[in-house]
């Protein structure tokens, strides 16, 4: 499955009220280490497929999620569970770094 573009209309839904653990990654066309960890978020959605929701917030298009979360360096990636931030990830990282971050929101779950 493919990352969800979300807005700032849809964030409360995608997100907020979602009853999965949501990736979320705040990233913008113009941005280089954006672009460089794009195919990695894609691919965590398919293989998280059913587990997590992953989505994508464009900064430039959806200013008050953004402005919201604080959000002054991206790539940021945060995951949210019961509608609450509970990890933050800055930066291009690798992607073991990411499903280190998500396996451990995804085993609290699981207690």
């Amino acid at each position: 499955m493919n990352p969800l573009h979300i807005t700032d209309n849809s964030f409360a839904k995608d997100v907020l009220e979602s009853q999965k653990p949501v990736l979320v990654d705040f990233w913008a066309e113009w941005c280089g280490p954006c672009r460089m960890i794009a195919p990695i978020v894609e691919e965590i959605a398919r293989e998280y497929d059913g587990k997590i929701v992953v989505g994508k917030v464009d900064v430039d298009a959806n200013q008050n999620i953004a402005f919201n979360y604080s959000i002054r360096s991206i790539p940021t990636l945060l995951i949210f569970k019961g509608g609450e931030v509970v990890e933050q990830i800055i930066g291009a990282v690798p992607k073991k770094q990411i499903v280190e971050r998500l396996n451990a929101q995804l085993s609290l779950s699981a207690n």
